[in-house]
């Protein structure tokens, strides 16, 4: 139970579905978690949840696409928790739906590459410095299967933004080794988090899940046991993965 016994966390993007999972699963770890969104209501509801389960849990609000705000959260952790061990950008968003690329408006794929591209970069951007400065450090970012493989029904948008995360995981993994710092990636398929049982319906679920080797789709505890397994020593010797958390639908 007490995998990450000592270590603070911060999952962006915390204060529902994968992330929300994610949190309270490293909480239970015995890790102590900075819980963040944009929602002060929707966090502090998360932060009560973790603490009224014995797990210990701050919370944070800004906007991940903004260095600014990010800095300030950065901050707010390291008075209360102390520095960051584990970061999780899993802060991210499909905000333009599928269309032909000639069709996608240029405000639209700039909002979903934002909120999905910018949001990372700039969330590691702030990090990064510290954990170099202690020598040590274990980074997870979340990218998608929409960023793994073709598909013309795909949302574009979010499809090149996750995909070009996870090459920046990468990236980051090579520049990041020699200074103690693991960095990692994972990338979902279909997610049956709150949001997702709400528009997909029963029987369209059913369909998807049977195009799944293992005959079901996701739900946010199986990423957030694979965050879990990247950021404890388990995981010592792997940085620079992608792993598909996928139920077999992606095999790379």
């Amino acid at each position: 139970m007490k995998t990450l016994a000592g270590q603070v966390a911060l999952v962006t993007g915390s204060s529902r579905g994968i992330g929300r999972a994610i949190a309270a699963e490293f909480a239970r770890r015995a890790a102590a978690v900075a819980v963040h969104g944009r929602d002060a209501g929707a966090v502090a509801s998360v932060v009560t949840t973790i603490r009224d389960n014995g797990g210990n849990a701050t919370g944070v609000t800004g906007d991940a696409t903004s260095f600014a705000d990010i800095e300030a959260m950065r901050r707010q952790i390291e008075d209360r928790l102390g520095p960051v061990d584990i970061l999780i950008a899993n802060a991210g968003a499909s905000l333009t739906p599928p269309a032909a690329l000639e069709d996608i408006p240029e405000d639209g794929w700039r909002a979903t590459v934002d909120a999905s591209l910018l949001a990372t970069f700039l969330t590691l951007k702030s990090f990064l410095p510290g954990m170099k400065a202690r020598g040590r450090g274990a980074i997870i970012t979340l990218a998608s299967s929409a960023g793994r493989r073709a598909d013309a029904r795909a949302p574009i948008p979010y499809g090149a933004a996750k995909a070009a995360v996870a090459l920046m995981t990468q990236d980051v993994a090579a520049q990041a080794g020699p200074y103690g710092i693991r960095v990692n990636c994972i990338a979902p398929e279909t997610i049956l988090t709150a949001r997702t049982r709400e528009q997909i319906p029963t029987a369209q679920q059913a369909a998807m899940a049977g195009f799944h080797p293992l005959k079901r789709l996701g739900v946010p505890e199986d990423v957030a046991a694979a965050a879990v397994f990247l950021a404890s020593d388990a995981a010592a010797w792997i940085t620079g993965v992608i792993l598909d958390v996928s139920g077999g639908a992606v095999m790379t």
